[in-house]
């Protein structure tokens, strides 16, 4: 069901032009967790498929939700690898599923994630409306990640936004002469790099105890493959840490 925000998220007040309204698929508790925002070529390299999905689910693992905007390639992948800690902003109104290509990842998500768009009923996507899509995607997010993106694309006019409004980039490391797009960022002095996936996720902090709490969720022992699917590795770690006990493949908090 299609529901209007009552009210935008503060972060989208700093755009030049804040969306005049806002609406919504699946579960709004979303916007009020940290957000990290992913982007990146339509035709990513398999090592940039690798490395996107491992930095998505590692953000999961945190309950740090990516957004991202629904396209095919990296979009996909970052959506793929958080959820259901994810947020899609859409460029075309909530009706209707585009790409097609992505209908069974929207409609998972709007599910159990959560899928945004400005627009009302019946508005296609337009070349203008992506512009659109891509300012809110950089905005609901603290950083701003680009795993691939070549030197004219898109994805380069989100990386302006986020140049625009003081917003700090990261880009994977690539080999030389790909990726022209995240090279010039770096070269430019606009990016950070990203050489290790976790010493970067630590940046980003550990599961607090109020969500180490959630590893009680629905039952009062979870299953260990359904932690591991919401917290990933993390669980062996706290476990490790004797925060958690791990017993007949049940989770249980020490």
């Amino acid at each position: 069901m299609i529901e209007k925000l009552c009210t935008i998220p503060n972060s989208l007040a700093k755009l030049k032009k804040p969306p005049a309204q806002l609406y919504a698929i699946g579960n709004q508790t979303f916007l009020e967790k940290r957000k990290i925002s992913i982007v990146g070529t339509r035709r990513p390299s398999q090592y940039t498929k690798e490395k996107t999905r491992e930095l998505a689910e590692k953000f999961s693992s945190l309950c740090i939700v990516v957004v991202s905007g629904a396209a095919m390639g990296v979009d996909a992948v970052s959506h793929h690898g958080a959820f259901p800690n994810t947020i899609a902003v859409m460029a075309n109104s909530l009706d209707i599923a585009y790409p097609a290509v992505n209908k069974k990842l929207i409609q998972a998500m709007q599910k159990e994630a959560l899928v945004l768009s400005e627009y009302e009923v019946t508005m296609r996507a337009t070349k203008y409306t992506f512009v659109i899509r891509n300012s809110i995607v950089v905005a609901l997010g603290e950083v701003l990640i680009i795993t691939e993106a070549d030197e004219n694309s898109g994805t380069m006019r989100s990386a302006e936004i986020a140049i625009e409004m003081g917003k700090k980039i990261y880009v994977l490391a690539q080999r030389v002469g790909e990726s022209l797009g995240t090279q010039k960022l770096l070269r430019e002095g606009h990016a950070e790099i990203i050489t290790n996936i976790d010493d970067f996720i630590a940046k980003f902090g550990k599961i607090t105890e109020e969500e180490l709490g959630e590893l009680v969720f629905f039952k009062s022992t979870p299953t260990l493959a359904e932690s591991l699917e919401k917290f990933g590795d993390k669980i062996y770690e706290l476990e490790l840490e004797g925060k958690i006990t791990i017993k007949n493949l049940k989770v249980s908090l020490s």
